[in-house]
Formats: C-alpha cells, sequence, structure tokens
C-alpha cells in the first residue's frame, strides 16, 4: 500500500521500535467479521445453523471472525433476515464499553452506518430509547436501513447536527457513544479511498471538529452519564490530545479504566500535551497486536448536575376512527397486539416504546417501529414490522429452506405458488422473518421492497 510519506515519517517517530511491524501490517489482508443479532438469535443457535467457517473473536462477545475468500455473509438470505451485522473486528469493541442496560436512555451521535448503534439496540433488548443520529442524509439511510433489517424497535433515527439534537435533549441522555469523524488512519487496509484523503491539515480539521462533537455530548448527558468517545485513526491529536482538551474543559468528568483483553492496549500519556497519566485508562486497538483494524476508545462520567429540559413524551396522534382497518389487519394476521404508542404521520403508521420523547422539530427518518400505512380501504403493512416479528407471533407462515434456492425468488421480488389462501403471511428463511406475503388463490404477492430485492441471475 502506497501509505503517504508525512503519516510514515509521523508514526516511526512515535512507535519507534514498534514502527516495523505496524507498518509490516499493511501487506497483510484485513480481517473480515460478523457479529450476530441478539434479539434474534443466541450464540449457540446460530453455531447451529451457521453455514460459515468462523473463529471466535476473543475481545467482544457475539462476534466472530470469517475467511472473506470462502464466504460471502452479504449474500446469504440470513443477513437479509437480520440475524448479523457485518462489521470490522475492532470496531466491535467499542459499544461494548458503553455497556447501555434495558430501560435507559442511550445516544449514538455518529452513528451511520449503525454497526455499533444495532450493537448497543442488542444490549438494550427492546426496552428504553435509542437515538440513532448521522448528519449526512444519505448514510443516515444506510443507518435506517441497517436498524429495519435487524427488528430494533425503541430507536429514533434522526439526520440533525450535534447542536441542534443538543438544545432539544439537555441532560437527557443515561449514556452517549460518540464514535466521532476522524482522519481515518485505522481503516486505511479496509478503505484505501481514505489513504487519499489523509494529509496533516486533514487531522488537525478532524480534531477540531471532534471537540465540537463532544461538547454537544456533554450538555446532552444526565448527571451520572457514561460518554465513550472513540475513533477509527491513530493520530494523538485526534485521541489522547482530545481527551486531555475534554478533561480540561469540563473538570466534573471523570475518566473511567477500560478493561483490556489480551491484544489490546492502553492508550499512550506521553503523547498528550500534558502526560497525564490517566490515558492509561483509554483503550488503542493496533493491527500488529490484534486481528483488526485500528481503533481508540475513552470512557468518560459525569459527576456535575446538568442543565435539564422538561421533555414531554410523545403522544399517539390516531383518531379511534382511523385504527378500523389498522385493528382488521391485526386481527387476522398478528396473534399478539402489542402495539400500545400510535403516532400517524402522512398515514404512515408507527409503534413508539413506552416513554419515548417528543421529537416536534427535528429531522426524522424512523421514530419507533414501522408498522405500516393507511391506504384507501385497507392497511398494508411495512417490512420493518415484518423484521420484528417471530413465527409465533403470526397466525400464518411461510418457512423457505436456506438449505434449497427457493429463497432466491422471493428476494428478487417474485410470486410463490402455495396452494392456500390465507391473506397476509410472515415469509420466513429456517424460521427467520424475511418479508411479507399475501396469499391470494394460491399464490404469494411479493411484498419484499424493491430497493432491497436482489438482481441478475
Amino acid at each position: 500500500m502506497d501509505l503517504p510519506k508525512n503519516f510514515i515519517v509521523k508514526f516511526q517517530q512515535l512507535l519507534q521500535q514498534e514502527a516495523e511491524s505496524f507498518f509490516r501490517t499493511y501487506d497483510d489482508e484485513k480481517k473480515s467479521g460478523l457479529r450476530i443479532n441478539p434479539l434474534k438469535i443466541t450464540e449457540q443457535n446460530w453455531l447451529d445453523i451457521s453455514p460459515f467457517s468462523l473463529e471466535k473473536i476473543p475481545f467482544v462477545p457475539n462476534g466472530f471472525y470469517y475467511d472473506s475468500v470462502k464466504d460471502q455473509p452479504g449474500k446469504h438470505p440470513y443477513h437479509a433476515a437480520g440475524l448479523y451485522y457485518i462489521q470490522e473486528p475492532s470496531a466491535m469493541f467499542v459499544a461494548e464499553q458503553l455497556a447501555p442496560k434495558p430501560g435507559e436512555k442511550v445516544l449514538d451521535l455518529c452513528a451511520a452506518p449503525g454497526g455499533k448503534t444495532t450493537q448497543l439496540a442488542g444490549m438494550m433488548n427492546q426496552e428504553g430509547f435509542l437515538l440513532a443520529n448521522e448528519i449526512h442524509p444519505k448514510r443516515a439511510k444506510a443507518l435506517s436501513e441497517n436498524i429495519e433489517r435487524l427488528g430494533i424497535e425503541g430507536s429514533l433515527v434522526t439526520n440533525e447536527t450535534p447542536e441542534r439534537l443538543a438544545s432539544h435533549f439537555p441532560g437527557y441522555f443515561d449514556k452517549i457513544l460518540v464514535d466521532a469523524p476522524c482522519s481515518g488512519e485505522g481503516m486505511f487496509r479496509k478503505d484505501p479511498d481514505a489513504v487519499h484523503y489523509w494529509s496533516d491539515e486533514h487531522v488537525a480539521a478532524c480534531a477540531s471538529q471532534q471537540k465540537n462533537i463532544l461538547d454537544s455530548a456533554y450538555q446532552m448527558l444526565n448527571e451520572g452519564g457514561i460518554l465513550v468517545y472513540s475513533t477509527c485513526t491513530f493520530s494523538p491529536e485526534e485521541n489522547e490530545q482530545t481527551v486531555e482538551a475534554f478533561l480540561k474543559k469540563y473538570p466534573d468528568l471523570q475518566l473511567l479504566p477500560i478493561q483490556k483483553p489480551d491484544g489490546v492496549q492502553n492508550g499512550k500519556p506521553e503523547w498528550g500535551y500534558e502526560h497525564n497519566p490517566e490515558l492509561l485508562k483509554t483503550a488503542r486497538l493496533w493491527p500488529h497486536h490484534l486481528r483488526g483494524e485500528g481503533h481508540f476508545v475513552a470512557k468518560f462520567k459525569k459527576n456535575a448536575a446538568s442543565e435539564t429540559a422538561n421533555i414531554k413524551n410523545a403522544v399517539s396522534t390516531v383518531a379511534k376512527s382511523q385504527m378500523k382497518d389498522f385493528q382488521l389487519f391485526v386481527e387476522t394476521t398478528i396473534q399478539k397486539n402489542h402495539f400500545a404508542n400510535l403516532f400517524l404521520f402522512h398515514q404512515q403508521l408507527f409503534a413508539l416504546t413506552e416513554n419515548f420523547p417528543s421529537f416536534q422539530g427535528l429531522k426524522v427518518l424512523r421514530a419507533g417501529l414501522h408498522l405500516g400505512e393507511f391506504k384507501k380501504n385497507r392497511f398494508e403493512p411495512n417490512h420493518a414490522l415484518a423484521m420484528s416479528l417471530k413465527n409465533q407471533d403470526v397466525y400464518h407462515f411461510y418457512s423457505l429452506p436456506s438449505s434449497e434456492l427457493e429463497w432466491v425468488p422471493y428476494l428478487k421480488g417474485e410470486t410463490i405458488s402455495s396452494g392456500e389462501d390465507r391473506g397476509w403471511i410472515l415469509v420466513t428463511i429456517d424460521g427467520y422473518p424475511l418479508g411479507w406475503g399475501k396469499e391470494v388463490k394460491g399464490v404469494i404477492k411479493n411484498f419484499y421492497p424493491k430497493g432491497l430485492r436482489i438482481r441478475g441471475a
């Protein structure tokens, strides 16, 4: 790999005797990983059905290395069913440090494409409130699609600036993840384009932006709340020095120690401005010390009282007269109606979890679980609803086996001959949901979303 000259000189000086083994990793293939989705499958069940050659990642639960030469998990129907998320191995370490509990209020401030968001959601087990924000519209759309695929119900996906969110949610969150935009040095093997964007000026600009984002995150964290800051870069300016500046600006912040499994290294106090020994509590993941790319992680606790706003909960906007078609759909399709706080927006119906905060005035892509759309004299369910269900949740399902290729026509959007006439049915792969079909006179009309359908042979 043709690395920038200034980058080589910089890390020869910083790493000294380690530099040779560090630069040698750029001749190696990147490591590929996937993380199973505990909202849909247990680790043991996954090991029982997995068609891939897997090896456990030692520094993160639910994570596995796979052989990218032999296996293509992105093309397997289990991926469409949301059983796992394909993620760079060292990136999986970050969300584990925030470790949200069910029922907590959690913010992923720079969330796209959704790897860390979906990992946080798995720990929350569909209880609590998860706000996933992304400032770039196209990336926010990808984030929303991944949340849908993994069957996450209690999330709000926004396309906002950190400053706008801070004005809406002061002192609101129990836990915040800031996986900050960075110079991407740790992703050079995974994304060679990052090499072309790199410069000393870009590193400095990223460090400045990171400090501004952290200011907004601090405002949204409640007293006693936990904030995890991470980057996928090696530069001290964006890591140890950013942490030092954050601690200096907010003296109430306490740097918490991060447990470091084999291969995970301490942060480098000598790379900070003030050589603060507290920086040993931070974590660095290096490609020459473990099988993964580069990451940096720091964990803070806020000990000062926070300025808070009286944020009211979102209230139902659906009139009883509008519910007839939805109730008919539920009565004939879903065995247990657990949708309580319903929200209607332009004929699109959403279910919000308990204590879901008001999002009025924000740019919202997804609020809670998208149930479906009211059309003339009928209700049409949304793909997101299908992805949140299990076989036992519905009256009728049509199961496709992964061992044969019957699932291919469905993912292409084609009809399926079934011989029955049961109305709305959940189409599954080995019992895991893929999407909706509507069965009429022995034929299942395909409702798999057009934008997700596979093309070609």
